[in-house]
């Protein structure tokens, strides 16, 4: 949703976060803002929004509940598809057993073992294909045209940024002193929907989108202004690992996003082990991405809330983690 958009297409999408923000009350409560003085200096004060504690184990079902649940009321409990590097895949699943819709996921043939289970035990088909999320999304789109199935796709569905839109409203709403959120940019679902509604209800507030510099296609996007592709995004952080911005979204982050900054592989991994071992947080890579700009960020001052996205890191992961003890 951009912000320049007319004030019908800015309307009709504040009535769809107030949808979502009811019909998502109904299956989980609000995610806890919670004090991290160890990320404090001496000019800002720092909270973590954890989504960590929602089914699946990440905001993805916000998203995910919400627009199943669109689906149904238009088209039934017909077939759906999704591409996903593990959470998005989890998060349909979810929704699809929560509202007996039959789903098939599919996923990068060395997807995250952790999430691949997930999706199984939630009772979707898998089908593992291609090197990464866009080899995935291909082959989605493919399976969809063939059989007619309706394809969830996170980047570009209308109302996956309403179910994540309510992040930003339950940020306003919990710490009203709020001046700036870090959020994980990987697909920018994420950050659209918390941006548009933290500055419908508070328009100073500052986003700050976080890529890893492995995937930085979209920070390239928004500091040239067009849509960019990079040859790879080979990184720990499975959920940011995009490598094609696509222009409506950049069109939309151009707008919404206030200053990117890009994190590296080594700086994910020490702030996984921070929060962990001194804010006793379980991140996964992508989840850490907010902490591990604000970890090397001097300059940043105020109230400060920075997203802790989801916990399915890989067990390898989570053993890297020891050199940083």
């Amino acid at each position: 949703m951009e912000r320049d958009g007319s004030p019908a297409e800015r309307d009709g999408f504040s009535r769809a976060i107030r949808h979502a923000h009811t019909l998502l009350a109904t299956h989980f409560a609000p995610t806890p803002l919670v004090r991290a003085a160890s990320l404090d200096t001496g000019n800002r004060r720092v909270y973590l929004k954890i989504e960590s504690g929602l089914p699946t184990g990440s905001f993805k079902v916000r998203g995910a509940v919400y627009a199943m649940s669109r689906h149904v009321e238009r088209n039934g409990t017909t077939p759906v598809i999704a591409a996903s590097t593990g959470n998005h895949g989890a998060a349909v699943a979810y929704a699809g057993q929560l509202l007996n819709v039959p789903v098939t996921i599919f996923l990068p043939e060395r997807a995250n073992f952790v999430k691949t289970r997930r999706i199984l035990d939630l009772g979707a088909r898998l089908v593992a294909t291609g090197a990464d999320l866009s080899a995935a999304i291909d082959a989605a789109y493919a399976e969809a045209d063939r059989t007619g199935a309706f394809f969830l796709h996170d980047a570009t569905d209308p109302d996956i940024p309403a179910g994540t839109a309510t992040i930003g409203t339950e940020i306003v709403t919990q710490l009203p002193a709020a001046d700036a959120i870090f959020v994980p940019m990987g697909d920018t679902a994420l950050i659209r929907g918390v941006a548009t509604a933290a500055k419908q209800l508070k328009p100073s507030i500052r986003i700050v989108g976080v890529a890893a510099a492995n995937a930085p296609a979209y920070v390239l996007s928004w500091r040239g202004g067009d849509a960019v592709s990079t040859d790879t995004a080979h990184t720990i952080a499975d959920g940011l690992a995009v490598r094609r911005a696509l222009a409506p979204n950049v069109a939309a982050i151009t707008t919404l996003v206030d200053d990117v900054r890009l994190v590296e592989e080594e700086e994910l991994l020490a702030a996984m082990a921070h929060l962990s071992s001194r804010e006793q947080v379980i991140a996964e890579p992508a989840a850490a991405a907010a902490t591990a700009a604000l970890m090397k960020d001097s300059d940043t001052t105020g109230t400060i809330v920075a997203l802790v996205t989801g916990k399915n890191a890989a067990p390898e992961l989570l053993e890297r983690l020891q050199k940083y003890a």
